[in-house]
C-alpha cells in the first residue's frame, strides 16, 4: 500500500484528524485532481464536478482538525479514493 492510499485510510478512519500535515493533505488533493488557488494563508481547492470548495490552513505543520473533517465528507459524499467500502 502506497503513500497516498495510507494517508486517505488515515483520513477516512477519523481518528488521526489532528495527526494529518498540512503539505501532506495538499498534495493529496492534488494527486486526486483537485486544482489549487493560494491567497495569504488559505489554500483553496477546487475540482470540476465538486460542489464544495475546500480550504485550508496551516495549524503548525498539519492542517487544521476540522478541515480535514470537510476533506473526508467530500471524499465520502462523492466516493472519491478509489478505495473500496471493505478496504476502509
Amino acid at each position: 500500500m502506497g503513500r497516498h492510499e495510507k494517508l486517505l485510510l488515515k483520513i477516512l478512519s477519523g481518528s488521526s484528524d489532528r495527526n494529518i500535515g498540512f503539505n501532506d493533505l495538499r498534495s493529496f488533493l492534488k494527486r486526486m485532481g483537485f486544482e489549487e488557488y493560494t491567497r495569504s494563508s488559505h489554500h483553496m481547492f477546487r475540482k470540476e464536478g465538486i460542489e464544495e470548495k475546500i480550504n485550508l490552513q496551516k495549524e503548525g505543520n498539519n492542517a487544521k482538525p476540522y478541515q480535514v473533517k470537510q476533506v473526508r465528507n467530500v471524499i465520502q459524499k462523492y466516493e472519491l479514493g478509489g478505495l473500496s467500502d471493505a478496504q476502509v
